[in-house]
Parts: structure tokens; C-alpha cells; sequence
């Protein structure tokens, strides 16, 4: 019975917020595109203010539950005033805001609430371990609880009196100790977190084993070590099938089919890395798949080779998936900033998995973004793009849309040789000397998107192939070097290899979500992903156009093209006295949970 009344009481809540804002749920209009032009249709953001990290996503009683850094007072970060913002959905797509889970209210935490992880504990008990900058301004880590686990919101945390949980070790610095981990039950059945720190000058991810959640002890190795990277935060060790596409739980161990991630944000490019490797329980040792890329976690595998940031993963037992967030920061003034009065986005969630090599991930957006579609243009098939060939995609608002694209190559006899192999080194580089606008042999080709009517303004996301010996290379770019006129953006060239053998497919595939300033492309399947925030100036007073284009020395095929209108999803909007949510109706299931 208690159940029962849970999921009516719960369905009421959404039914009446879906009727209270379902007219928000609709095509962008053309006074959206003016008075909102930068701010985003269907990525994560708070109505106001400051975000950055994703903290804690977990499924719990039938809702989803996203934290993530927050400042309730200001559109700039302000280490004083960082709290835990929370909301809540019923599809990923659209979400309710509430008030914020935690903080900066005890000693513990007298100077922030940072990152951190939640984990679901026996007994369906949410708990977050999160990192306080304390009275003194170091960071120690802390633990908070559902107040009532059985409430589908979980409105209220408790933070107990006794934290710190895990006091700054004496051989790490004040301030370089933080984000832990989601827990993970060993086979011993202790819990285990990782968390972040510079233990002797050296980046450090440390292992704490626990049987209560409360008293923590630190185990002598690393899980990693690295003198050359500086600061690592943000570690995220997580499972994946050895086969297909499912996602594993986290506390899923290492037998029977079963590889490990584990990812690491790095400061000092600001970017996230990753390896797939094996993990050993009985000592907490990680033992790298391709362990020639060394112990410098830079020259790992990059999640992304755009603008992403501090990603986290849960395990989403609704769609057995695993399930990726991220933040991208903004890329243009504080002043910016404080004018829109909101500053960060999320990436739109990503299902990842393991791909057949047993090397690298797969990233693809999550299904639920197709119940977005409305309008769709494109079908092409077969179609011939000469040499220097710019054609329009009409029937669109480009500024809001999903675009899938296969171009085929007929032949890769004009691919351009390198004969030094540092030049492959670094392929950002690469794609700045190599841009759209640069004639090339086999490329480049691609979609212009946020473009201009006199493509003045244009971003530029393409391929270009290269010959060095007898391989060949893809080269996947998101160039902004032309995304914006105006001054002061920070407009680089994206770029990242696709790991694949082109040569014996002759085809590659596109897909790029479009969603005002933000443009999320995957090459290959998913193989290489770029994210990039745009702030094209035209926008205030034009529509944007999407375009397909060849800049090779010889023709492309594009054996498909689609391209999708998407609605808008209401996020974290307000209405009236409410933060409005449109959900589908719920499949409330409070006896299973995760992280």
C-alpha cells in the first residue's frame, strides 16, 4: 500500500506539471531565436546562473536525479558560494527544477560544496560523498543522505555532524584533494571510492575501502599515478561488457566477460581522458589495455577532442545503459556572462559502450532525443558533391536540429602524404593549418553549420583523409575560426583521428546535434566526438543555414543525409511559482535503483 500511494502521489506531481507547461514543449519561433539566441533548446542548463561539474546522476524510484555545480548567487564562479543544484526528470530530456540538495551551511563545508558522486546503498538509501572547502579552505570529504529515501524528489539531505569522513592526509596539499568517486562494492564487500589528489608533487587518483560509508581507510597504492600530468580531478572508474552495447553496474567486477574505464580529468589542458584497461578488486590495481600510451594519462584516449569537460557517468538500470555527462563551459567574456545571466551547459546525455577492439568507447546520444523530431528534410541519396561543391539543407531551423550524414569516398588515390610523422602528432594543429576553406585531396568534406546567409559566419565540421606510407588517416575537425565576427571568442580548430580503417570501409559517417551555441558532432559511429560552443553574431537578426560541402581535389558521395527540426524541451524553465517539467508518463519503479 505504501508503494501504491508512493507512485500515485508521484504521478500527480508530473501530471500536474505536464499541464501546467505542456505548451512549452513546442517548434522554436522566430521571437525564441531573438530574445534567446545563445541560450540552448534541449541541452541541460539552470534558468540563471552559474554551473559547471555534473554531480551524482543516478535513477532512483522511477525519476532521474542530475546535480552539478552551482552558484544560487551569480552568474561567475565564486568559491565561497558553490552549492549541489538539483532537478529531476522522467525522460532525461526534460527537467523540473528543485531547490539545491546541499549547501555551504557547516564548518565542513563553510567555503563550497564541490563535486562529488552519489551512490544508492543497501536499504535503497541515496548517499553523496562530496568534497567541502572547509573553515580553514581545504578540502576534506564529506558525506550527506536522503532525508527520505521514499520521496521520488528527494528534496531533502542530511549532512552529518560527524564529517569530514575522509580528513586532508597529511602528504597532500590543502588544496588538492577532491571528487569522489561513485562507490563501488569489492568482492570482499567493502566500498571503495577513488579520489582525486597531488600526494609528493605527484597526480595521484587514491583508493579509500569502507564498510560502513562512514569510517574510510586509504589503501597504500595509487590507481593511478602520473608526475608529468599536474592536477587530475574529476576520476570516474566504471565497467563495461567485453560484448554489445548494455551497460553494467558499477560495482560490476571484473570476471566473466567484463573490462573497466577509468577516466580522468586533467587541469592543466582541461581535458578528460580515458583508458580501458582491467581492475583488480583484491589489490584496487587498474592495469591498462594499451599500456604503450604510458603512465601520463595525456597521451590517453580523449573522450572528446572539443569543449567538454569533468564528465560523469551512472549506470541507467530503466534502459540498462551507461549514461555520460559533461560540461562545456563558455567561451566568451564574464561580462557575457553577467549579461545573459547564466553561464555552462551540459552535453546532451551519451550512451556509451565498448567497441569490438576492446581499445576505445563508443558514444552516441541518448535514444530519447528522436521524440524531439519534427520536421525532416534531406533523403539524399547518391547525391554527387563536385569539387568545391556548398549545398543548402532547406526545410530546417538549423539552429535547432539533428543532422545525419554517410558520405562515401570512390576513391582514396588524391589522399595528401605526409612524410613526417610528427605532423600526425597533433591533429588540432592539424586541423587549424588544414581548415575547411583549405584545398585538399581526399576532403575536406562536411556540414557548415550555424552559418550565414553569406556564410561570413560558419562553423565547419568535416573529414580529410592523409597517406602516410601505406595508411591512411582520418582526420575528423570542428573548425570556429569563422563561427563568429565578433571579438574577444575563443574561436580555435578542433580535431581528433578517427580510429578506423577508412581504407576498407570508403565510408564515414556524421551526426551533429545543433542547439544554438552548442554543436556536438560523432564521427565514425561514435568512434570521435567534438563538442564546441559558437556565438555567431547573425543570430539576432537572421536565421541560420546548414549547408553540405566538398573542398577535395575529387568528388564525394553522400549515400545519406537526413536532417530533424527539434522541438523544444522545457528545462528548468519557470512557471509561475513552479520550475515547469513535460514528461511522458512515467514507469515508476521504486524498488530499482542505481548509480
Amino acid at each position: 500500500m505504501a508503494r501504491l500511494g508512493l507512485a500515485v502521489c508521484a504521478a500527480s506531481f508530473h501530471l500536474f506539471l505536464l499541464a501546467s507547461t505542456s505548451s512549452l514543449r513546442r517548434a522554436p519561433t522566430e521571437a525564441d531565436t531573438a530574445n534567446h539566441a545563445r541560450r540552448t533548446a534541449y541541452h541541460f542548463q539552470p534558468a540563471k546562473n552559474w554551473q559547471n561539474d555534473p554531480n551524482g546522476p543516478m535513477y532512483h524510484n522511477g525519476m532521474y536525479h542530475l546535480f552539478y555545480q552551482y552558484n544560487p548567487h551569480s552568474a561567475l564562479w565564486d568559491i565561497g558560494n558553490l552549492s549541489w543544484g538539483h532537478s529531476v526528470s522522467g525522460d532525461l530530456l526534460n527537467w523540473a527544477a528543485l531547490d539545491t540538495a546541499l549547501d555551504p551551511t557547516s564548518p565542513f563545508d563553510a567555503n563550497g560544496c564541490w563535486s562529488g558522486s552519489a551512490t544508492i546503498l543497501p536499504g535503497a538509501l541515496p548517499a553523496i560523498l562530496y568534497t567541502g572547502i572547509d573553515a580553514s579552505k581545504e578540502q576534506v570529504q564529506n558525506v550527506a543522505f536522503a532525508k527520505n529515501p521514499s520521496d521520488p524528489l528527494l528534496r531533502e539531505w542530511e549532512k552529518p555532524a560527524y564529517n569530514p569522513v575522509i580528513a586532508l592526509p597529511a602528504d597532500v596539499p590543502g588544496d588538492k584533494f577532491r571528487d569522489p568517486s561513485t562507490a563501488w562494492l569489492g568482492r570482499d564487500g567493502l566500498w571503495r571510492i577513488a579520489v582525486s589528489a597531488e600526494v609528493d608533487g605527484v597526480a595521484s587518483t587514491l583508493v579509500y575501502r569502507s564498510k560502513d560509508f562512514v569510517r574510510w581507510e586509504r589503501n597504500a597504492a595509487p590507481l593511478h599515478a602520473s608526475r608529468a600530468a599536474g592536477m587530475v580531478e574529476c576520476p570516474d572508474l566504471f565497467p563495461v561488457a567485453e560484448r554489445g552495447e548494455d551497460g553494467l553496474d558499477t560495482s560490476a567486477n571484473g570476471a566473466g566477460g567484463v573490462r573497466h574505464v577509468l577516466k580522468l580529468s586533467v587541469m592543466d589542458t582541461l581535458q578528460d581522458y580515458y583508458m580501458v584497461g582491467t581492475y583488480d578488486d583484491a589489490a584496487d590495481a587498474f592495469s591498462p589495455a594499451e599500456p604503450e600510451r604510458g603512465d601520463d594519462c595525456r597521451s590517453w584516449r580523449r573522450l572528446d577532442y572539443g569543449h567538454l569537460y569533468a564528465s560523469k557517468s551512472f549506470f541507467d538500470v530503466r534502459k540498462n545503459r551507461r549514461v555520460l555527462w559533461a560540461w562545456a563551459n563558455e567561451s566568451d567574456s564574464q561580462a557575457d556572462d553577467v549579461a545573459r545571466g547564466w553561464s555552462g551547459v551540459q552535453t546532451f546525455p551519451r550512451k556509451m559502450w565498448l567497441a569490438k577492439d576492446g581499445k576505445q568507447l563508443l558514444q552516441w546520444p541518448i535514444e530519447e532525443i528522436e521524440t524531439l523530431r519534427r520536421k525532416r528534410a534531406g533523403l539524399w541519396r547518391g547525391t554527387r558533391l563536385g569539387v568545391g561543391a556548398v549545398q543548402e539543407i532547406v526545410g530546417v531551423a538549423s539552429s535547432q536540429a539533428d543532422v545525419e550524414v554517410v558520405f562515401k569516398i570512390p576513391s582514396l588515390e588524391e589522399a595528401e602524404r605526409v612524410d613526417d610523422p610528427n605532423r600526425l602528432l597533433d591533429p588540432q594543429k592539424l586541423c587549424g593549418e588544414k581548415g575547411a576553406a583549405v584545398r585538399g585531396g581526399v576532403g575536406p568534406f562536411g556540414l557548415l553549420v550555424m552559418a550565414s546567409g553569406d556564410l561570413h559566419e560558419h562553423t565547419a565540421v568535416f573529414f580529410r583523409v592523409f597517406r602516410h606510407h601505406d595508411k591512411y588517416k582520418l582526420l575528423m575537425c570542428t573548425d570556429l575560426t569563422k563561427s563568429s565576427t565578433r571579438a574577444g571568442v575563443y574561436k580555435p580548430a578542433y580535431g581528433g583521428f578517427v580510429d578506423m580503417d577508412i581504407d576498407d570501409h570508403k565510408t564515414i559517417s556524421l551526426r551533429t546535434l545543433i542547439d544554438h551555441s552548442v554543436v556536438e558532432s560523432f564521427g565514425g559511429g561514435g568512434r570521435a566526438c567534438i563538442t564546441a560552443r559558437v556565438y555567431p553574431e547573425h543570430v539576432a537578426t537572421s536565421s541560420s543555414h546548414l549547408y553540405v560541402f566538398n573542398n577535395g581535389s575529387d568528388a564525394v558521395k553522400v549515400a545519406k543525409l537526413e536532417a530533424w527540426d527539434l522541438a523544444t524541451a522545457t528545462v528548468n524553465v519557470v512557471v509561475g511559482d513552479h520550475h515547469g517539467l513535460v514528461a511522458p508518463a512515467l514507469e515508476l519503479e521504486p524498488t530499482r535503483t542505481t548509480q
